[in-house]
């Protein structure tokens, strides 16, 4: 996943005009009906939603401590964690310290948790006490998937192009499996069939063989690219990748859009304009829809009509940063999260366009965001 921040101070700017070109529906059916300002300090990327066992799963990263000055206190330093919270409520549960990662999943069966992190974090879900670590060096830990059909748990690395494969129910690592290209999101059908979007320039999602673990096949999208966000219709064998560019040469500014293609043959059934860069997308089965989420502040819902037939539903407002989700399939909420942060700082010599530049983050202003009809 991206970091938090990249391209921050172009958010609100590319938003209107994004806007404004898609010409898509700002009304819809989906609000926030619930923010919660949970505080706490640290990076974020990935959000879980544990439906069976109710707890929303958010690693968080480290800090180093800040020297006191002249005009503002000292700040400690804070460590990686695990931060738990009831998915009902969004009360807090608890933490899991010096962990963190970038994203969380569980097995429901075994009540093991794993975090993506350069040392996975395998932990008990019921008493939030760590297991083990697992060492999968040189991976370098990102996407994280959990599949019921083996219970197994696949960790994505951009440097080494893979996936590293862990028993989820004792943490044994049996294996990797060479994707043919940098992972992001993934998602499984619940029967033996993986599916990774690649993040490339020339995106592509790669199909995957959960008994044999081997990629085998590489579906093109054409001329979209830098894609992080990927959603299945399993039921109906349709794929949705949420790519950040269009265009050969992508357009300038970028084009976002969602691909939407076979899970069968990789055939190309529709392409659709996105708010924002997506960072990730989810499917709801039980409303036929597709949802994705972006770091300027936009959630596009893509509606599947029929399985050849697909619309932009809405695009709403939520937060800035809010760039990753997940689905609670009990009470069809997506949650996602952000934070506040404070002006952007003049530029620095070299950084005149200001491309990487962000504002601070307001302390204790990390939020939750429930969104639902």
């Amino acid at each position: 996943m991206h970091r938090i921040g990249l391209l921050a101070a172009l958010a609100v700017a590319f938003l209107g005009q994004a806007l404004d070109a898609q010409q898509t529906p700002a009304n819809g059916p989906y609000k926030v009906l619930k923010s919660a300002r949970v505080g706490g300090e640290g990076g974020y990327d990935y959000i879980y939603a544990d439906v069976a066992g109710r707890r929303l799963y958010i690693p968080r990263g480290g800090s180093r401590a800040v020297a006191a000055t002249d005009s503002t206190p000292a700040k400690p330093a804070v460590p990686g964690r695990i931060t738990v919270f009831d998915l009902e409520t969004l009360a807090p549960i608890g933490e899991l310290p010096n962990t963190g990662g970038q994203g969380v999943v569980v097995d429901p069966k075994s009540g093991h948790g794993f975090s993506s992190s350069p040392a996975v974090s395998m932990f008990d879900t019921k008493a939030l006490t760590l297991i083990k670590q697992i060492d999968v060096a040189p991976a370098r830990p990102d996407g994280i998937l959990f599949d019921a059909f083996n219970e197994r748990v696949y960790i994505f690395s951009h440097p080494t192009r893979n996936a590293t494969v862990i028993d989820a129910k004792d943490g044994t690592v049996l294996g990797t499996i060479d994707l043919g290209g940098v992972p992001e999101e993934a998602a499984t059908d619940g029967r033996g069939t993986l599916y990774v979007v690649m993040q490339d320039s020339a995106g592509s999602v790669t199909v995957v063989d959960a008994k044999t673990m081997k990629a085998t096949a590489h579906y093109s999208l054409g001329d979209r690219g830098r894609c992080n966000g990927l959603a299945l219709d399993a039921a109906h064998h349709v794929l949705f990748a949420a790519c950040a560019e269009s265009g050969n040469p992508p357009a300038d500014p970028p084009q976002p859009m969602m691909v939407i293609l076979s899970a069968t043959n990789g055939k190309i059934l529709a392409s659709l304009p996105l708010a924002g860069r997506s960072d990730g997308a989810v499917f709801n089965p039980a409303t036929m829809e597709a949802f994705s989420t972006h770091s300027n502040g936009t959630l596009t819902v893509v509606k599947e009509t029929t399985p050849t037939s697909f619309e932009v539903e809405q695009n709403l407002q939520t937060m800035v940063g809010a760039r990753t989700i997940t689905l609670d399939r009990k009470t069809n909420h997506i949650l996602t999260m952000s934070l506040e942060r404070g002006p952007v700082p003049p530029p620095t010599p070299g950084d005149e366009q200001g491309r990487f530049r962000q504002g601070p983050a307001i302390p204790g202003s990390f939020t939750i965001l429930i969104i639902g009809k």
